[in-house]
């Protein structure tokens, strides 16, 4: 373990302070840096963030800011855990900041529009060449609650899986590898959307038969569209694809699941998102993929439906009929090799 890697995560919120906990646990000094002064104040003080995780007692090692210029200055490793509407403005200030060796792995599951664009191609864009992204069925409570948990790591740079698993692995926290960063990173903020389907499912009380048809089919369009970009659909037979989908299509843990079930329930989408008091970035990444998957003419029909329901005001109860008069008979689409 090398304890002297100086480890910043951008983002006090849920998965942002169990991260910072895992590297600061393992002996890292972690900056940790906080939209506003009050916040990062109370997490020294108290030595908690109780606005999302009250019951975990936070490491010394970590130190809250609301400078972010003093927060990324002499990093090592940098995981930027912020919504994803923020981010691409956290990115060109970091971007000015950090050191050229740096690495910054990004663990935010969105994508933005107006051009499509993923958190990487952000990254990329403000001359950052270290970058990777961390992916996984990372349901924050858990972690906080030392759950067993796995995660992966995506990135081209050997040397940066090598030190994301010395910051990060713990008896609890099992850190895989990846290089294909395209697919674990699409993984991650698509399974977001199915997470809402499945939420919305759920309040219907359609079975389990009907949920296990619905996280299958969501499998299948995650990764013809991903394939489309030019991701692995291997990928999606693991952590960051099928495991993340999973979790956060079976736990009233996540807040898309929670989202999705609230609109099931007749809420409309402005109280649904105040009930659920955290982002649920699901809502945003359903607009963007369903609008890149009608130039890209690839067909989604869960994304379709969803889209309707919720942007169209169409009853829930549309998405079993819309599933099942699909005339869609294919089950699996990709094949290992030629047939």
């Amino acid at each position: 373990m090398n304890n002297k890697q100086r480890v910043s995560v951008l983002g006090g919120g849920s998965f942002g302070t169990v991260l910072a906990n895992l590297a600061a646990s393992n002996g890292s000094n972690v900056a940790l840096w906080v939209r506003d002064s009050e916040q990062a104040l109370r997490i020294n003080s108290e030595g908690a963030n109780s606005s999302y995780h009250p019951e975990l007692k936070l490491s010394d090692n970590i130190m809250a800011s609301e400078d972010l210029y003093e927060v990324v200055k002499n990093a090592d490793l940098i995981f930027v855990a912020t919504p994803s509407k923020i981010f691409e403005k956290i990115i060109v200030r970091i971007s000015k900041i950090i050191k050229e060796d740096c690495y910054v792995i990004s663990c935010t599951k969105g994508i933005l529009d107006d051009p499509f664009r993923t958190m990487t191609d952000i990254i990329l864009s403000n001359n950052i060449k270290n970058f990777g992204v961390l992916s996984g069925p990372n349901l924050a409570k858990e972690i906080a609650d030392n759950k067993v948990a796995g995660t992966v790591i995506a990135s081209n740079d050997q040397q940066m899986i090598t030190s994301v698993k010395e910051v990060l692995s713990s008896e609890t926290f099992k850190i895989y590898s990846s290089n294909d960063i395209q697919g674990v990173e699409l993984a991650g903020a698509m399974k977001n959307i199915y997470a809402i389907t499945c939420g919305l499912a759920e309040s219907l009380d359609v079975g389990e038969n009907a949920l296990g048809l619905i996280l299958t089919r969501s499998m299948a369009e995650m990764s013809r569209f991903a394939v489309a970009k030019g991701a692995n659909p291997i990928t999606f037979l693991g952590l960051s694809g099928m495991g993340d989908l999973v979790a956060t299509c079976t736990s009233v843990l996540s807040r898309n699941y929670q989202l999705g079930f609230n609109i099931g329930k007749g809420m409309n989408l402005t109280d649904a998102k105040k009930n659920v008091g955290q982002v649920a970035e699901g809502i945003k990444t359903l607009e963007v993929i369903r609008n890149e998957s009608l130039n890209l003419n690839i067909k989604m029909p869960l994304v379709e439906s969803m889209y309707n329901i919720i942007y169209k005001d169409v009853s829930p109860n549309v998405l079993i009929n819309d599933l099942v008069n699909n005339p869609n008979e294919i089950d699996v689409e990709f094949r290992y090799k030629d047939e």
